[in-house]
């Protein structure tokens, strides 16, 4: 018993004589004023820009302003119970995001915190939201198709691998629409997408993401969300984040393809936050460097050289417009940013035509040269036909004595309008794209009447998925129309034209 005790008392003093009193040296800050989820901190000298904070109730907060003697911090959630005098710590590093395979799959905030309720992410490391865009050097011209199914965008507006192409309408026209069936359609193509949903309401975000589950799409997707509800730090910084996720993929040699949902609420929370932090307002009450905001968000989409692993980020970003006004402030800039637009009219939704795209406005700068040969063949066309059924359209309304060949053009024309009709959630093959556009170029659907187009379209898929296979196969892995496949192509069509009533 003596010697129990002999032992303890002299592991007692070991541990004593080995105690070591470390002293760790922070810098804290302290709150001067808060309000409308902003913060003024004295006391923080040594902080960096976009560097994280925390107050003492949890919140974090981001370094915004770097004042002479203060710091303005944007709150990054509830900033009622933070007062006067309140301790701030920096957390030493920069806003950054966790990365990895770890987000696919999952609904993350804007620091990349799980909200579906699955449990912690597992990842390996961060990426700061802020990051530099690859040079020139280290890019490579586009060069590969991005597959979005719907048939008038994959003809006429190619989108590729590596390019920022931009969705813009007003509101209720299908922008969101077009971006959800891109995502549908990534199945089994090799694409991971990133979506970033800023300002929506949380029964939207809730569901797209039922949407994306039903269709099995959730297995390659990650949702970002900065909801209505959230702070407006949330929805500036939530677009950032979500493209630090999809870096992740291009430095790693993957595809990824990232959905700013939409950019118009972005540009709203920042001019929020800086005239709070009372920064000079421009045009329209945005502040001075709103085109670089999004220029430096957007130009971190890239085709990557094969030296730097030949990865990819495509960008879709997506702009609201207020009464088709595509000069105002915001829609402009985006713009003159992005490598084309999909623009999207009221007047072709509500008359019943959609996707409501109009084709003329509408443009893809760089995607031609990512487009298949064969959607190259059959489409170039298509545009054509329909550029020449536009303006006769026009012209026809003064008159109703037609000439042989132009009301040829106008019926041909009336039947490719009809094609180029698609429900929501239903991305069609490239190959039965291929078949059905040159049918419709070629003539095959000029005894069609026009309300029967879309029944020909279908029977016509059908047929071509069973009786056709081989030649349907052929298309969809060659991705090319030789000699040979253009005349089965005509022979198939000849005769199904026969078969069918």
């Amino acid at each position: 018993m003596a010697e129990a005790s002999e032992n303890m008392y002299q592991s007692l003093l070991d541990q004593i004589s080995a105690f070591e009193r470390t002293i760790e040296d922070v810098e804290v800050g302290y709150v001067l004023e808060v309000g409308d989820g902003i913060a003024r901190v004295t006391g923080m000298d040594n902080i960096r820009f976009s560097e994280l904070v925390q107050f003492e109730n949890g919140v974090a907060g981001i370094a915004f302003n770097l004042e002479r003697d203060n710091v303005g911090i944007i709150i990054m959630g509830n900033y009622d119970d933070i007062k006067e005098g309140d301790e701030v710590r920096p957390l030493g590093r920069i806003a950054s995001v966790p990365v990895g395979m770890g987000l696919v799959g999952r609904v993350v905030d804007a620091l990349g915190n799980p909200l579906d309720g699955k449990g912690p992410i597992q990842f390996s490391e961060y990426y700061n939201i802020e990051r530099i865009a690859p040079g020139v050097m280290e890019r490579e011209s586009v060069n590969r198709p991005v597959q979005t199914g719907i048939m008038a965008i994959d003809a006429m507006i190619p989108i590729g691998r590596g390019q920022r192409e931009l969705i813009i309408g007003d509101r209720q026209t299908g922008k969101t629409t077009i971006a959800i069936d891109t995502i549908i359609n990534q199945k089994g193509q090799d694409m991971y997408c990133i979506y970033v949903a800023i300002g929506k309401r949380k029964g939207e975000v809730a569901r797209i993401r039922a949407l994306l589950e039903e269709y099995g799409a959730m297995d390659y997707t990650t949702i970002v969300v900065a909801s209505a509800s959230d702070p407006a730090a949330m929805n500036y910084i939530a677009p950032y984040a979500g493209c630090a996720i999809g870096e992740w993929f291009m430095e790693n040699g993957k595809d990824a393809l990232v959905i700013y949902d939409d950019l118009s609420k972005h540009a709203w929370a920042y001019r929020q936050v800086s005239l709070l932090m009372r920064r000079p307002p421009g045009r329209e009450a945005y502040p001075g460097d709103v085109f670089y905001l999004h220029s430096r968000l957007l130009e971190r989409a890239a085709q990557l050289s094969k030296e730097r692993g030949g990865g990819s980020l495509t960008a879709l970003p997506v702009i609201e417009t207020l009464l088709g006004d595509v000069s105002a402030f915001v829609p402009t800039n985006v713009i003159s940013i992005t490598d084309g637009q999909i623009y999207l009219e009221s007047d072709l939704f509500y008359a019943g035509q959609r996707p409501a795209l109009n084709v003329g406005i509408s443009v893809s700068r760089v995607g031609g040269a990512a487009q298949t040969k064969a959607m190259k063949k059959v489409a170039g066309g298509m545009r054509l036909d329909l550029a020449q059924f536009r303006a006769l359209a026009a012209f026809a309304q003064f008159g109703s004595d037609l000439d042989k060949s132009t009301q040829r053009q106008l019926d041909r024309g009336m039947r490719l309008n009809e094609l180029l009709k698609q429900g929501q959630y239903t991305p069609i093959p490239l190959a039965d794209q291929v078949a059905v556009i040159f049918a419709g170029t070629n003539g095959y659907l000029d005894d069609v009447p026009v309300d029967r187009v879309k029944q020909w379209q279908h029977d016509f898929t059908r047929a071509f998925q069973s009786q056709y296979a081989e030649l349907r196969n052929k298309i969809q892995t060659t991705k090319a129309l030789d000699d040979d496949t253009v005349e089965a192509l005509k022979k198939a069509l000849k005769e199904f034209n026969e078969n069918w009533s």
